[in-house]
């Protein structure tokens, strides 16, 4: 068996069909290689109790406890039976329940006394924690005919503990791991010799018999630094090389023009930059005056005033001959860049209009639901190169939009930018056009590195002058219902003093329940009922009725809009409009309204169930009010449990306006995952040993290492074995993702 291929074995070929069908169904794991690269998630010594005063709920785990007491209860008047198992390690107690048929082997077994590793999913009954009908192996027989092979196995080791799922226990995949073990010999190594020896590394394939069946603590540490490093060092090699394929590309370089539209617009400008954005502003002009296509990222603490430095780059493209695409993905957002932009530029946005000035230039809006005659007007413009600048949702990338010489693209990060839509915004300029893409979200400077690694990044730290203090308060509605009702009160005070609110629910609220009638009748009532016992399975809270229970009640008297992405495009813009003229007092809306919304007036925001928004989200939505000389006020409303993960979300997000602090709290909750998981890539994270917000060292060194090997060698072609394993992690799907950003 050649070197390659035994990783790539089929797991059917080793564990037979039903294993191998539940791992690929449930675990994702396909191959040798794929069961190899599941690590254990931690590991327990035979004899040292996990502590069972901090079981998550509603998560499968895995126990090492001992029985304290076991006894059998009748209910149904005698016809059903239940077996109660209590089990403790010393700093805890936990529950286990069986019923019916499935009591008499346990019965026999869990005797008090003996020792054993539990796997269920833990749950609360009568609020006490429990596992009903955990599978369980015994680690402890009472006398040696009954020790079985498997206590063997463990007795004396470090117990690995796998992520598992319902279908298939830790213990079950340890023995599947041990049967494709032995390929761990086949490892193709890919550290180059000298950085391996120079790094002192275990060797690939010890560094895998060691994460698995590791002797000593020791073992585990060695094994994970290395695993570690060769995670961060593929990834960034695959990043070097994007950059590396990026600068050899060709480019026109547009140089700042003197007296041109930049200087017409800094002129007119009421304020002055702050120091990062002249600073940010540097680094974009200079790398707009190369011949090689700009990849910048630039990131930025919300309203920090992003969009006037991309403004000023599209203004520098257009003072050089060129032309700029703004891409949003939201046809609410294009519409809400369109409007700011062209506000802030004034006359300078009416080139060729009359009382538009010499200097100007048009500045256009292409989305896919504007009427005929409007976007053959924008396409024109686009093709003459009339219009300098255009601001868009997807529409921009059809095959009909042709410009007459695209020489920047701004993208707005809410959607990840595809690897076809980049070349097909590509192949529309004479040349690779440059990229800045923007992101509302600050990021951790590791996640930087690897979600973005094939940018250059710029961030903007500084606030504007003029933004205001927001204070964020979360309202335990469940507990304290008059903090809720005082939040209504604090919503007209800001009203009656001449300011606007906005009110934010997770759901639209759908009309399709009213239509099945009494169906959707009873499902409401189910719904209720569920809601009742636990708020977290109620359906969250919908813009439609929300809205509606303020104008009768709590906020009657003021005027009350919503907006929400099923609304049509010129309703959504018409309402926008009215709330950012004054016309409405308070607007009910979903998360439309997350970014580059930009209403100073408005001064007070409540975010109904806010602990069903991510730690990023709540802060941009937070973003949206303090933003003229007034200050904010921010309240999270939720019915989340003060113990709770969610509650601890929400008290992270009050305690401070630093999106950077915030972004950190959201990945060590989140964990990395999501970071390079299926939320961001649709396809599975090759992450499965490095914490992107952990091993900030490594992926640091890591980058340096793979610049240097990328540089020295950028083909790989003495390095086949690093190719090798790129191809692996390279396949179509992750090819597709790195190309995105």
């Amino acid at each position: 068996m050649d070197r390659v291929s035994s990783f790539d074995e089929p797991l059917k070929k080793l564990l037979g069909g039903a294993t191998a069908k539940v791992m690929a169904e449930h675990l994702d794991l396909h191959t040798v290689g794929d069961l190899l690269h599941h690590y254990p998630r931690r590991y327990e010594e035979r004899g040292k109790l996990t502590a069972l005063a901090d079981l998550p709920l509603d998560e499968h785990v895995t126990v090492v406890a001992q029985v304290a007491d076991a006894r059998i209860l009748m209910f149904n008047n005698g016809r059903g039976k239940r077996l109660e198992v209590t089990l403790t390690d010393g700093s805890g107690r936990l529950q286990l329940v069986f019923f019916g048929h499935g009591v008499h082997k346990p019965h026999k077994e869990l005797l008090p006394g003996r020792q054993a590793m539990f796997a269920g999913k833990v749950s609360v009954f009568n609020r006490k924690m429990q596992l009903a009908h955990p599978t369980y192996q015994l680690l402890d027989a009472s006398d040696a005919d009954e020790a079985t092979e498997a206590v063997d196995a463990f007795a004396g080791r470090l117990l690995p503990i796998y992520p598992a799922c319902k279908q298939l226990d830790s213990w079950r995949i340890a023995k599947a791991v041990d049967a494709v073990l032995p390929s761990a010999q086949d490892a193709v190594d890919p550290l180059p010799a000298a950085l391996r020896e120079g790094r002192g590394f275990t060797p690939l394939p010890e560094a895998l018999l060691k994460v698995h069946r590791p002797q000593t603590r020791t073992d585990i540490e060695d094994a994970k630094a290395r695993l570690k490093w060769d995670e961060a060092f593929v990834l960034q090699v695959a990043l070097a090389r994007r950059r590396y394929a990026d600068t050899q590309l060709p480019a026109v370089a547009r140089r700042p023009v003197a007296d041109g539209l930049l200087d017409a617009f800094d002129a007119k400008l009421p304020f002055t930059l702050t120091e990062g954005q002249e600073k940010v502003s540097k680094e974009i002009f200079d790398d707009l005056a190369t011949e090689h296509p700009m990849h910048r990222l630039l990131q930025g603490e919300v309203g920090s005033g992003k969009t006037m430095v991309a403004l000023r780059a599209m203004l520098t493209v257009v003072d050089a001959g060129g032309q700029a695409a703004m891409l949003a993905p939201t046809e609410v957002l294009a519409q809400q860049h369109h409007r700011s932009i062209t506000e802030m530029m004034g006359e300078l946005a009416e080139g060729g209009m009359l009382g538009g000035s010499d200097q100007g230039t048009k500045v256009v809006l292409l989305t896919g639901s504007m009427g005929m005659a409007a976007r053959r007007q924008a396409l024109l413009d686009l093709v003459t190169g009339e219009a300098g600048i255009v601001i868009g949702t997807h529409a921009l990338i059809e095959d009909k939009v042709q410009f007459h010489d695209l020489g920047l693209v701004v993208v707005d990060e809410q959607h990840r930018f595809g690897v076809e839509q980049r070349d097909a915004l590509r192949s529309k300029g004479k040349q690779p056009p440059h990229l800045l893409v923007m992101t509302a979200t600050p990021i951790p400077r590791t996640v930087a590195m690897t979600v973005f690694g094939d940018l250059e990044t710029s961030v903007l730290d500084q606030l504007p002058a003029g933004r205001s203090p927001i204070a964020s308060h979360v309202v335990p509605a469940k507990d304290k219902p008059h903090f809720l009702a005082r939040a209504w009160e604090r919503v007209r005070e800001e009203v009656e003093n001449g300011h606007q609110a906005y009110v934010v629910c997770p759901r639209i609220g759908d009309d399709a329940e009213e239509a099945e009638g009494k169906k959707g009748k009873a499902a409401k009532k189910a719904s209720a009922k569920a809601a009742e016992e636990d708020p977290e399975k109620r359906p969250p809270l919908a813009v439609l009725e929300i809205a509606d229970e303020l104008r009768k009640g709590a906020l009657a008297g003021l005027s009350v809009e919503v907006l929400h992405g099923r609304m049509h495009p010129d309703e959504k813009d018409d309402v926008m409009r009215r709330f950012a003229a004054g016309d409405a007092d308070v607007l009910v809306a979903t998360t439309v309204i997350e970014v580059g919304v930009n209403v100073p007036n408005a001064t007070a925001m409540v975010i109904m169930d806010a602990d069903r928004f991510g730690v990023s989200q709540l802060h941009q939505l937070r973003g949206r009010v303090g933003r003229g000389s007034a200050p904010g006020l921010c309240l999270l409303v939720s019915e989340a449990h003060e113990a709770s993960p969610a509650r601890a979300r929400l008290s992270a997000v009050a305690a401070t306006l630093d999106g950077f602090e915030l972004s950190r709290i959201d990945l060590e909750q989140r964990r990395e995952g999501d970071v390079l998981g299926q939320a961001q890539s649709g396809v599975r994270s090759s992450l499965r040993m490095l914490t992107v917000i952990d091993d900030e060292e490594v992926i640091a060194a890591a980058r340096e290492e793979a610049v240097a090997t990328v540089a020295a060698d950028p083909e790989l072609e003495h390095l086949p074995e690093l190719r090798t394993v790129l191809a692996a992690l390279l396949d179509k799907d992750r090819e597709e993702y790195l190309d995105k950003g």
